[in-house]
């Protein structure tokens, strides 16, 4: 859940409107829910103890944390702010995503370690030596462990911080995993004896899921410390709500806060999508959103289909499941099946016996059948139920193109592409100007709609001036961008200004009068740089380039197009 008052204020006339207490804007403008809360959110909610719990631990030597919670309970927030304060106390940090590893880095143990090692020295700004380091006599884990060692640690003279992020990625290649959870381990105690080692700081980090599909013997190694992250307190709960432009205060706001914890256990990511469809869409009462909830209409239906199809998955946990559901008492549990319904946030431990972890499980499940259908049948639904969740967790759901995410992963896939054909790769990135007027002045839901309009304008124009598969995505706020693989700067240039014209022919009025804007109807400056993709560098410099490009358009009276120069490849620096 994030804000757009990382914007700022765009021209001295809305200054001085700010500072003499005219507040033309909206107090809260929220984003939908889908990713961490940055360092400066003021939507943050402190997760005590666990959080003073983990920075406490990452200053002991050779500490290991382990952060394991179900899925989109703010895992990825907490580690953001723990590298925050590590980078503050003076520690170096890498953070490695096991997501951003392709397949093929799974197929061997010693490809698996070389790919770390790698990753770690390259985030360290060390150049890779792993062939002075690597014996394939003594092992990879050895080689591994010498390189650490002797090269990574030994030019360190400060801790290093590890975060190893979604290492459930792992655990599906069993012999991989077993082997490097062992080898941690055994960094864990070298720890005890070595002064080298005393200066790595691990943190692995996880989602409970995961432990559906795991025996016993296959789970995560279980030494340092292990944090569970607390679901909100109904008091939590009342302080988000404030924060976030809904008036709970008092008794009244207490008793609100306490319906929706009943409702949602507390579930962090479903606390805060009811908040974000409350104050989004005010003609919506707490009331009607809970009363809709468990149903496939509710705005929890997405969530509730995930869990549905784990546990037609999962006939053992589904019949043990249904039996917590319907029982009058206590329900006697297998410790391995309890583990696992814990782990996906089905129960919780109540005192001294597990109960069902809300009224939406019990309410929706209530209601399923968990027995098999039809073999093929029921495979289908499961394949679509895939489809259309990874379609969800890569889509903007105000858009409908696609998100950060998306853009991340289709730009790196298409810049080891190109590097490999040597063909030129485009982006433009492009900020709807002064859009914060916009939206104070006509309201929330035409505000949504300009977004709208505009993304329609991104999109039919990649699609119809791109044979190579571009992609349109909403990128940050009022930012969107676009990926035009094998396209020169002087395409991508004649792309970005017939968007720009489309958008002023959307006649998106402003109220030019109040604030002595440029133009009287809703304008974009955009951005571009282009290159010819190297392995060696990082996407990451073409986004750049494209984003200082956009702030290059936006330092004049703005409705501009430029194209970066930095990267040395196509026009010189353009303007319209």
């Amino acid at each position: 859940m994030s804000s757009h008052y990382d914007e700022q204020p765009l021209y001295s006339n809305y200054l001085d409107l700010y500072y003499k207490g005219v507040e033309p804007m909206q107090s809260v403008v929220l984003e939908f829910p889908c990713d961490p809360e940055p360092i400066d959110s003021p939507f943050y909610i402190t997760r005590s103890p666990a959080e003073e719990q983990t920075y406490q631990e990452i200053t002991r030597i050779g500490s290991i944390i382990r952060i394991q919670s179900p899925h989109k309970t703010g895992k990825t927030s907490l580690v953001l702010r723990l590298l925050d304060y590590a980078k503050k106390s003076g520690y170096h940090t890498v953070y490695l995503d096991f997501q951003q590893a392709e397949a093929a880095v799974f197929k061997s143990l010693n490809r698996f370690l070389r790919w770390v090692c790698a990753n770690v020295s390259y985030q360290l700004q060390l150049s890779s030596m792993l062939n002075d380091y690597w014996d394939e006599d003594i092992g990879s884990k050895v080689s591994c462990t010498v390189y650490f060692q002797e090269y990574l640690l030994r030019n360190l003279d400060n801790p290093l911080v590890l975060v190893l992020n979604e290492v459930n990625q792992i655990f599906e290649y069993s012999a991989i995993a077993q082997e490097f959870f062992s080898l941690l381990r055994s960094w864990h105690e070298q720890a005890k004896q070595n002064m080298i080692w005393q200066k790595l700081r691990l943190v692995v980090v996880h989602s409970t899921e995961v432990y559906t599909s795991l025996n016993i013997n296959q789970s995560p190694f279980n030494v340092g410390l292990s944090i569970k992250l607390p679901e909100f307190s109904w008091e939590q709960i009342q302080d988000l709500a404030h924060r976030c432009g809904l008036n709970w205060r008092g008794y009244a706001g207490q008793k609100k806060a306490q319906e929706l914890q009943a409702m949602v256990g507390g579930h962090p990511y479903l606390v805060k999508l009811a908040i974000y469809h409350l104050v989004n869409s005010p003609q919506i009462s707490l009331e009607q959103l809970l009363d809709e909830a468990p149903t496939i209409s509710g705005i929890y239906s997405t969530h509730l289909r995930r869990q549905l199809a784990t546990l037609q998955q999962n006939p053992e946990l589904a019949t043990v499941f249904k039996q917590m559901i319907f029982a009058d008492g206590r329900v006697e549990l297998n410790p391995l099946v309890a583990y696992k319904l814990e782990g996906m946030g089905l129960i919780k431990l109540d005192g001294n016996q597990y109960t069902v972890a809300s009224k939406l499980y019990r309410q929706y499940f209530a209601l399923q059948t968990f027995e098999e259908q039809n073999k093929q049948e029921q495979i289908e639904q499961l394949q679509r139920q895939v489809k259309e969740l990874q379609r969800l967790s890569y889509t903007d759901e105000l858009t409908q193109l696609a998100n950060t995410r998306y853009f991340d992963i289709y730009l790196e896939q298409q810049w080891q592409r190109l590097a490999n054909q040597k063909s030129p790769l485009s982006v433009i990135i492009l900020e709807i100007d002064y859009f914060k007027i916009y939206n104070t002045t006509h309201g929330q839901e035409a505000g949504d709609e300009c977004l709208r309009l505009i993304a329609r304008v991104v999109r039919e124009t990649i699609s119809s001036n791109n044979s190579h598969q571009g992609l349109a995505a909403r990128y940050q706020g009022v930012e969107f961008a676009a990926i035009l693989p094998d396209t020169t700067s002087v395409i991508a240039f004649k792309i970005a200004e017939y968007i720009r014209r489309q958008v002023k022919k959307l006649a998106l009025a402003h109220d030019k009068g109040l604030y002595g804007l440029p133009s009287p109807v809703v304008t974009v400056s955009l951005g571009i740089a282009c290159t010819i993709p190297q392995t060696k560098d990082s996407p990451k410099i073409l986004v750049d380039a494209a984003s200082e490009a956009m702030y290059q358009s936006m330092k004049g009276e703005r409705d501009r197009t430029y194209v970066s120069t930095t990267l040395n490849y196509g026009l010189s620096n353009n303007k319209r």
